[in-house]
């Protein structure tokens, strides 16, 4: 691994000396890319495209690459879009934006809100704020391309797609993504969060929890509505299964074993009159530790088929587990090395502690080196607007972000402004911590 990122090379995790004016440098183009950047937003924010169809969305991003000089590869992995930017000897950063949307109805009331829908009259919104992610990507890797005197190294700026199926990041390195571009020497990414505007949080080690995605199909035998007892009613043994899988965490795992599990999906019958013949639940789960997401598989299947039987289901339930998602793990010392050029730029007031992530993301995968594992460090950028945040109720930071709209919400809004002038700001920092300098003459 180059040294520019080896925490052998720096005291501590500090921001190397002089840190601050090559960021003051590289920022300096900021203003003359926001217009830019705001139209991109706007514009994503408006024509959302779901997981697998971001076709748009990777040619408004491929092509706004290129105009900033970079080679631009597309449909790597599906949508995928890969730019670089080779600038002298030096390290290869990845910069991570995830593209795609999803089916939610979106409820702001923004000038520019989605109304888009898919062929089947199904709703689509960036309610998780992968059109600030996209938008604040393309904004740094402008501007980092606009001052190359600053910096030396290899940009490779991904832009992701699929990310909310958790196939994207697999999808891309299967494409061959390090073997056609390189492996890079760290991988940064961030997600937008509902901390104010202007806050960041970064944690060590696991960031964010690994998930399984599960799907039970339940078997009954169907009957009259008027005559229950002629059946074995799925509708009934589903609720069962779904009120024991509500012990899972409280009585199978220690307290101190962090674990989610929500069913998300309960499909069943027709009419009102008619007692169907199966019902199908989807759910997911969330743990920090691969072992304990074992057990809660286990778990799972292990209620399911108990409550089949004892509801005499005419066969057992079928147990599939659909995709998984890893643990995010943050190499400590490059997520301090970012966390500490943020202080740098922003200030410690900008800071909040990090605390442990119940989503899930499959940004983790991009540490999978062919040879050896690569640093990888994500971030959360708070974009919640002022107003929104003074309005909400609560006393302390975690009580007033549980009452302002989050990620996978129909209300969910950024603040326009904040959130895409700190993103690109965040993200730029990072990526010049990870950089050489270059030989521009600094004010210090």
């Amino acid at each position: 691994m180059n040294d520019a990122v080896d925490p052998q090379s720096v005291p501590g995790t500090s921001a190397p000396s002089g840190f601050k004016a090559r960021a003051r440098h590289v920022l300096q183009h900021l203003d003359a890319v926001l217009p830019n950047v705001d139209a991109l937003y706007a514009d994503l924010h408006e024509h959302p495209e779901l997981s697998g169809h971001e076709a748009r969305t990777a040619a408004e991003v491929a092509w706004r690459l290129e105009a900033e000089g970079y080679e631009v590869s597309r449909n790597v992995g599906g949508h995928g879009v890969v730019g670089l930017l080779r600038n002298g000897d030096g390290p290869t950063v990845l910069l991570r934006g995830d593209m795609d949307a999803l089916p939610v109805e979106e409820k702001t009331g923004l000038p520019y809100a989605s109304r888009v829908r898919t062929k089947e009259g199904e709703p689509v919104m960036h309610a998780c704020g992968h059109d600030v992610h996209t938008a604040c990507l393309v904004g740094t890797a402008a501007v980092l391309a606009r001052s190359r005197d600053a910096w030396r190294g290899t940009l490779m700026v991904v832009g992701q797609p699929s990310e909310e199926t958790l196939t994207g990041a697999k999808a891309m390195l299967d494409a061959g993504l390090y073997a056609r571009f390189g492996t890079p020497d760290a991988v940064l990414g961030q997600h937008t969060s509902p901390l104010p505007v202007g806050m960041f949080m970064h944690r060590e080690g696991v960031a964010m929890m690994g998930s399984a995605h599960v799907r039970l199909r339940l078997f009954g035998r169907g009957a009259h509505g008027a005559q229950p007892q002629l059946s074995v009613d799925p509708v009934v043994l589903g609720a069962s299964v779904v009120m024991r899988l509500q012990t899972i965490v409280s009585r199978a795992l220690s307290p101190l074993e962090p674990a989610v599990v929500t069913v998300g999906q309960f499909q069943a019958g027709t009419r009102a009159n008619v007692i169907p013949d199966e019902a199908v639940l989807e759910l997911t789960v969330r743990t920090e530790d691969d072992a304990v997401q074992a057990r809660v598989l286990a778990a799972i299947e292990r209620i399911a088929k108990g409550e089949a039987a004892a509801a005499g289901a005419p066969k057992p339930p079928q147990v599939e587990v659909l995709n998984r998602g890893p643990v995010t793990r943050n190499d400590p010392a490059l997520v301090g090395r970012v966390r500490d050029a943020h202080a740098e730029w922003f200030g410690h007031a900008a800071l909040v502690p990090g605390v442990l992530g119940t989503a899930s993301e499959d940004f983790a995968l991009f540490a999978q080196g062919p040879e050896h594992p690569v640093p990888i460090a994500y971030w959360f950028m708070g974009v919640t607007p002022p107003k929104a945040w003074e309005a909400a109720r609560g006393a302390t930071l975690l009580e007033k972000v549980a009452n302002v709209p989050g990620p996978h919400s129909g209300h969910y809004a950024p603040d326009r402004a904040g959130s895409l002038r700190t993103g690109c700001e965040s993200l730029t920092v990072a990526a010049l911590a990870c950089l050489q300098g270059g030989s521009a003459p600094m004010d210090h």
